[in-house]
Formats: structure tokens, C-alpha cells, sequence
């Protein structure tokens, strides 16, 4: 009897440890009761923006359905137009910076105020590149600065392809008409316009007088600003 107890007391006890092995073989691959079994990937957060800013960008004249501007027409004031003896027959220059390749067809400009007694003829609006070649012009333009005083497009004669780089926007105008009437959009940046520069790279000036036609090439070299002192200020333009 006492061979037989020793024997069940043995059995017992293995059977015993074996059902221990097994619980804690189950617990260490059971998952845990607050997590998944299977742990995916984790989202990243997202990088933030460049610089640390807020990321706002001021108008681009994409946001318009143009191509470039002189600056942003929410910023151009109201410039009173000199008297025709004034400014009759000079050509006024407004730099332009392209930074891309651009097919230019239209010179848009701010028509502010009319004079529907003026007497207009031989007036222009043209596109010089940085050697100072004509390379774009309009129709006399007469007709529209007699209607609607708006922002409006005035087709060049024949588009271009202008490359990256620098042209100056001419204005030519010629006859008679009121001076506080006839007016154009502009910066109402006169002489701090040019602020750093010295021809032939000033970004607002006049040259030659005397013309009814934009030539086909000007001296860049001849810049002037004595009719801009005088507050003939930058006009606004857009290409589109």
C-alpha cells in the first residue's frame, strides 16, 4: 500500500506542474485585453510648413487669370493725369521682371477716369525688352481711353513669346484733354519708385518727346525722371 500512495502522490504532482506550464504558456501568447492582437503601422504626424510661417503667400496674378503684373491692383491708387503739353508726345516707361516663359497678347491698364470731351490720337501702349527693341505694340488705343473706366486688356498687334527677363511697358499719348479728368491707375509711387536704381534699369521713367509712333528701338541710357518728380505717377499694368 504505502508503494502504491508514494506512486498516485508522483502522478499527482506531474499532472499538476504540466497544468501550470500549460496556464503560463497560454498567458504569455493570449493578447492583452486593452490592446489589438495585431499592432499596425502608426500614423505620422504631418511636417510642418516650411520655414515655420503660416503659410500665406500674397496675391499672385494666377489668382486673377493673369500672367504678371507691375504689382498687386489692390495696392493701385488713383494717379491724376499731367496736362497733354505735360506729357503729350513723351514715352513713359514702367519696368516689368518676368520670372517664367510667357506667350504676352494683352497689356492690361487701369483706365480711372475719362474725359469724354478729350480730343485723342496717336496713343500706344508697347513692350520693350532690356536692350530697349520694340517688341510688342498695340492699335492706337485712342478709342478705349475714351469708354468704360476700368481695368481693361488692350491686345498687342501680334503676341509674343517673352523669355524670362526684363521689359519696360510704354505708354504713349498724344492729343488734348482735361487735366484732372483723364487719369490712370497707378502705385502712386512717384519718385521713390526708382529707390536703388540708376538707368538704364529704372523701374518708372520717360523718354525722347515729341513722338506719334513708339520707335523701334529707344537708348535705355536716356532715361529721365523729371516728368516722374513732378507726380506723373507709376501706372498699374497686367499681362495676360
Amino acid at each position: 500500500m504505502r508503494t502504491r500512495t508514494t506512486t498516485a502522490t508522483a502522478t499527482t504532482g506531474l499532472v499538476t506542474a504540466l497544468a501550470l506550464v500549460f496556464a503560463l504558456a497560454g498567458c504569455s501568447t493570449a493578447p492583452d485585453k486593452g490592446r489589438t492582437a495585431t499592432a499596425g503601422p502608426t500614423a505620422s504626424a504631418p511636417a510642418a510648413p516650411g520655414g515655420g510661417g503660416s503659410g500665406f503667400e500674397g496675391p499672385r496674378p494666377q489668382d486673377q487669370n493673369l500672367l504678371a503684373w507691375t504689382g498687386d491692383p489692390n495696392d493701385a491708387g488713383h494717379v491724376t493725369a499731367q496736362s497733354s503739353a505735360g506729357v503729350g508726345g513723351r514715352i513713359t516707361l514702367v519696368r516689368i521682371v518676368l520670372r517664367e516663359q510667357i506667350t504676352w497678347s494683352n497689356i492690361w491698364l487701369g483706365l480711372a477716369g475719362l474725359d469724354t470731351n478729350a480730343q485723342l490720337a496717336n496713343c500706344y501702349l508697347g513692350v520693350y525688352d532690356a536692350k530697349g527693341a520694340l517688341v510688342g505694340s498695340t492699335a492706337d488705343i485712342s478709342p478705349q481711353l475714351m469708354t468704360d473706366a476700368i481695368a481693361k486688356p488692350l491686345p498687342l498687334a501680334k503676341p509674343f513669346t517673352a523669355a524670362p527677363g526684363t521689359y519696360f511697358i510704354a505708354l504713349l499719348l498724344n492729343g488734348n484733354w482735361a487735366t484732372n479728368a483723364l487719369t490712370l491707375k497707378s502705385t502712386g509711387a512717384g519718385i521713390s519708385v526708382n529707390a536703388g536704381l540708376t538707368p538704364p534699369n529704372l523701374r518708372y521713367s520717360s523718354i525722347l518727346t515729341g513722338q506719334t509712333s513708339l520707335p523701334a528701338t529707344v537708348n535705355l541710357g536716356e532715361q529721365s525722371t523729371a516728368t516722374i518728380n513732378t507726380g506723373w505717377a507709376s501706372q498699374w499694368y497686367a499681362v495676360s
